[in-house]
């Protein structure tokens, strides 16, 4: 049996600003780092010792890792980078106010881009100054590949490859395992790994900063899951 692990990054300035943020690489809050600290600490009481871990190529999942492998001791363990980690890409709604996008476009309409499994955001061109295109991080990816904006649907299509070829391996060698990403990430992870529908995982929330502890069984069945934190 192995262990995975999730973390969605500490709250960062644009959650705080209620910003859509999607790819654009915004930094933790101060709130943000004491939840990272604090996963950390969880998961060090928890006596939970890892072998690998995962994360994006966006510095408030990334910074989060760091703070949660500092906390419990376990810096020096292998640690993979991937866009396929990223946040959803939200298209031309990065860096809107949810708010003010709401009353430009109307309630309605944002909740159904916010949520909804299969419709597309408004989409961000190429040639915008704010293009993941333009991006040296990107530089090595097919340009097809890189999304002017993508619902759960879409999110999930590319963070699966990742997960066969990369997670799932380790999991199979017995290997304990953490993944520090985002919260439409770790939503389309837990779709895949849980079965959960189209229709429910739209109810599905994961709190920033909380570890959410599966125990994988040898085919990659989840046997347990548990919260750290949580009041029972």
């Amino acid at each position: 049996m192995a262990k995975l692990v999730f973390v969605r990054h500490g709250q960062s300035e644009w959650n705080l600003s209620n910003q859509f943020t999607g790819w654009v690489d915004v930094d933790l809050s101060e709130e943000g780092v004491k939840q990272a600290k604090n996963a950390g600490k969880l998961i060090a009481e928890a006596g939970i010792q890892f072998d690998q871990a995962y994360t994006s190529v966006l510095k408030r999942a990334i910074k989060t890792l760091d703070y949660v492998l500092d906390e419990s001791d376990q810096l020096w363990i292998p640690v993979t980078k991937s866009w396929r980690l990223n946040e959803r890409h939200y298209g031309a709604l990065q860096g809107q106010n949810k708010a003010e996008a709401a009353e430009k476009f109307g309630k309605e309409q944002v909740h159904i881009w916010r949520r909804s499994y299969d419709v597309l955001p408004p989409l961000l061109d190429a040639n915008d100054a704010g293009s993941a295109a333009k991006d040296r991080r990107y530089v090595d990816l097919d340009p097809k590949a890189i999304p002017g904006g993508e619902n759960l649907k879409v999110t999930l299509e590319r963070v699966i490859p990742f997960w066969q070829d990369h997670i799932a391996p380790k999991l199979l060698d017995n290997k304990n395992v953490i993944v520090a990403a985002h919260g439409n990430s770790l939503r389309a992870l837990t779709k895949y790994i849980e079965g959960i529908s189209d229709e429910d995982i739209m109810n599905v929330e994961i709190a920033t900063g909380q570890p959410i502890v599966y125990d994988i069984d040898s085919d990659l069945n989840v046997l347990d899951k548990v919260k750290l934190g949580e009041d029972k």
